[in-house]
């Protein structure tokens, strides 16, 4: 399907609105941004971002409509959420190809991330009609004690370019199905993604009559999410992106005693013992590391590989990288696409550059590729450099396709090794000894939030909590009971005796 096909079937002309309050499209009054693939560097599409105005007028309108919506059965808006699913896989094949081609990433993990968003919806759906409470016990006779949630109100949800519309999806089926409404900011460098979302979802709003302002959307730069962040209309603000990002977006919101769920950076690494299958092993750390062109908070970074199998697995891993093909990403055959932008690539030349300097030896050579089909000037050989895990730039985060790879001896180093970063978000162990495993799994094992055995550290089933601990944020999405960070706690306490006895026996008469 050729682009502008793509463009067409999602509703996005040359031109588009940045502001929405969910069915209907708001005059923006903002600067023009212009949306380049790093595919081929060619302009898709230009949007015109919100102003100050723009925004109050999204937030104004989900405040008013999370009066209305904040009381549709729980079950009524899972049922909104379950036609958005719906919706989704109609448009799943455009939607992926443009994800795809406006951020770079393989085809295959284009149509993967929209499947996200439809597996959300599905689980969302059951959610809707388990949002449970607990019943106490009182301690005083004829009382009975429990507790309930209720919504918030209006969710802000910031996004990052490199998942442009899962996470978001992640956050807002979620959100609504607790009756709250949603305003998202979607990342500056993938505005066209989210606006086609907006286009898909508000079909399904229409049919079923939800209140205008229940899917808000404002695309704009740093400074609305400023805005976002100091708005006290917002009582959660969801941010994806880098730490730096979140230390500013959590002080903010946390100055106005705000919320705010937080899902930062990645440092992730893979313990490979002598007792791992190499060969699963090999392939987990090869997709780690190059999946999305190593854009991914879960991307895999460092290899902490025993000393008794590291000469041998060092060798398959620089024989794998050789098959890697490295090309347009809508081409099926291609393993790597572009980094997202030439800044992107910068930073990636930067810390080879430190790495090497610092006394890193390259057994895969990186590098910028030239030439045809490299003409946006974005794709990067991946790398594989031997260096030590206390070098500043092996603490830090390149989001880049870059993975270091070092020795340990003994187990208890290796899990040293691993917790050694600020980061703490995904982790793995490649290992067959049950005892390795169940250590690594226990609280002196990873300090991650995801700690997995023999799997990779990309990526994540939506039924589990995703999310991290340090600087990663310390925020939870998805599965499991993450529903509860979108609601608010309430404890109820019932008489229905005829007197007013106090707890605690407390005496008090007038």
């Amino acid at each position: 399907m050729k682009i502008d096909k793509v463009l067409s079937k999602l509703g996005i002309e040359k031109i588009n609105e940045g502001a929405s309050t969910g069915t209907k499209w708001i005059k923006a009054g903002g600067e023009k941004l212009d949306s380049f693939s790093p595919v081929d560097g060619r302009k898709i599409a230009s949007v015109t971002m919100a102003t100050k105005d723009n925004y109050d007028a999204v937030v104004n309108k989900a405040h008013e409509a999370f009066a209305e919506w904040r009381m549709w059965p729980a079950p009524k808006r899972g049922e909104v959420v379950r036609q958005v699913g719906d919706a989704l896989r109609k448009y799943k094949e455009p939607l992926g190809i443009l994800v795809s081609y406006e951020m770079g990433k393989s085809l295959q993990e284009g149509l993967g991330e929209v499947q996200e968003m439809i597996d959300i919806c599905d689980l969302a759906v059951g959610m809707s009609r388990q949002l449970f409470g607990l019943t106490m016990h009182s301690e005083r006779p004829l009382h009975r004690m429990y507790e309930q949630w209720h919504p918030l109100g209006v969710v802000g949800i910031i996004s990052a370019f490199n998942f442009p519309v899962a996470v978001w999806a992640w956050n807002s089926t979620i959100a609504w199905i607790c009756g709250d409404t949603c305003v998202w900011k979607p990342s500056e460098k993938t505005p066209l993604s989210a606006i086609a979302c907006q286009n898909i979802i508000s079909e399904v709003f229409k049919a079923n009559q939800v209140p205008e302002g229940v899917c808000g959307l404002v695309v704009g730069d740093r400074t609305t999410g400023e805005l976002m962040s100091n708005d006290a209309r917002i009582p959660l603000v969801s941010a994806t992106g880098s730490t730096r990002m979140g230390k500013a977006v959590g002080t903010a919101v946390a100055g106005r005693l705000g919320r705010s769920l937080l899902e930062l950076g990645g440092n992730n690494a893979i313990i490979i013992t002598e007792n791992a299958d190499l060969d699963i092993a090999l392939r987990a750390a090869i997709f780690g590391a190059v999946g999305t062109a190593g854009q991914r908070c879960t991307t895999t970074r460092r290899l902490i590989i025993h000393e008794n199998v590291y000469e041998i697995f060092k060798k398959k891993l620089v024989a794998a990288y050789k098959q890697l093909v490295i090309g347009n990403p809508l081409d099926e055959k291609s393993h790597v696409g572009p980094l997202i932008d030439v800044d992107a690539v910068t930073a990636y030349t930067n810390a080879i550059a430190t790495a090497k300097k610092a006394g890193g030896k390259e057994i895969v050579k990186g590098g910028v590729l030239t030439g045809e089909g490299y003409d946006s000037g974005c794709y990067v050989k991946p790398c594989v450099m031997e260096a030590q895990n206390e070098w500043p730039i092996v603490q830090h985060e390149t989001f880049a396709p870059i993975l270091y790879i070092m020795k340990y001896s003994a187990m208890e180093e290796a899990i040293a090794m691993q917790n050694g970063v600020p980061q703490g978000l995904s982790s793995s162990i490649m290992t067959l000894n049950m005892r390795e495993a169940e250590l690594f799994l226990s609280a002196k094992g990873s300090d991650c939030g995801i700690a997995n055995v023999n799997i990779g550290t990309s990526g994540a089933e939506i039924g589990g909590a995703f999310g991290g601990e340090k600087e990663t944020g310390g925020g939870r999405e998805s599965g499991s009971d993450s529903w509860k960070a979108y609601m608010r706690r309430q404890t109820n306490t019932i008489n229905y005796s005829n007197q007013l006895p106090l707890a605690q026996g407390i005496k008090f008469s007038v």
